[in-house]
């Protein structure tokens, strides 16, 4: 369940990101398709917080350096390991496909690092994404490194909506693909929640952490590659688990 004000002021950050310039209440609300009324009583309100400033008088407001004041502390407490945002884009560049680092975000895998492919058809994915924990190979590396218990208590959340023909939808599908997994030595998707597209993941457990790193790109692509992909992963990572 989404709560509209807190994605709204969410999306009021984002606007801003893709715009570049300050914006008052008013084009902020066209742009976006809200109710001028609620929009202008919440650019206030992150005004009176101080997450808005006006640069010149009477020229809107853009979002104060606040943000990124917060982001960083938030960063600092628990940031990704430099080795593996330079393992995700030496990935990518050896790979050509676009590469993201996940972690468990309830029933999701949500992306915590990506790095994207050049190419002109390729998956296009930004930090923050989230694909199902169950219906992706980027999630399943995920559930293969909890506990059969810990599983069983995701499966009784899990609404198992089919998005395609090949989307796990019972709990002893998504088994049957773990144990697949493991005997594979990865993790493998085609199609499952997002048309054409094909993954390979594995588990990149660090420094306690539970986490994934993925290659995905067009199932056209990537398909009949996935073992070669698989091998390119795991030589990579044999690597950086010698460098610790």
């Amino acid at each position: 369940m989404i709560v509209r004000q807190a994605a709204n002021a969410l999306q009021i950050l984002e606007f801003f990101a893709e715009r570049q310039r300050p914006a008052n209440a008013a084009e902020i609300a066209d742009a976006m398709g809200w109710p001028r009324s609620s929009t202008f009583k919440l650019v206030g309100t992150l005004a009176a917080m101080g997450y808005l400033y006006e640069p010149l008088p009477r020229g809107g407001h853009y979002p104060s350096p606040r943000w990124l004041e917060l982001a960083e502390k938030v960063s600092q407490a628990d940031p990704l390991p430099a080795g593996l945002a330079r393992l995700v884009r030496a990935v990518m560049e050896e790979s050509g496909e676009t590469v993201a680092i996940s972690a468990p975000a309830g029933l999701h895998a949500m992306f915590v690092d990506v790095a994207e492919s050049r190419q002109p058809v390729r998956y296009f994915a930004r930090v923050g994404d989230r694909v199902p924990i169950h219906a992706s190979s980027a999630g399943r590396a995920l559930l293969a490194q909890m506990s059969a218990e810990e599983r069983q208590a995701l499966y009784r959340r899990i609404d198992f909506t089919s998005y395609s023909a090949t989307t796990p939808t019972t709990p002893e599908r998504i088994e049957a693909e773990l144990a697949a997994g493991e005997a594979r030595g990865w993790h493998q998707s085609n199609a499952e929640y997002t048309p054409d597209l094909a993954g390979v993941a594995l588990a990149l457990p660090f420094a306690g952490r539970r986490l994934s790193i993925v290659v995905v790109g067009p199932v056209s692509r990537c398909l009949v590659r996935q073992p070669k992909t698989a091998a390119l992963l795991q030589r990579h990572l044999k690597a950086l688990s010698a460098a610790r």
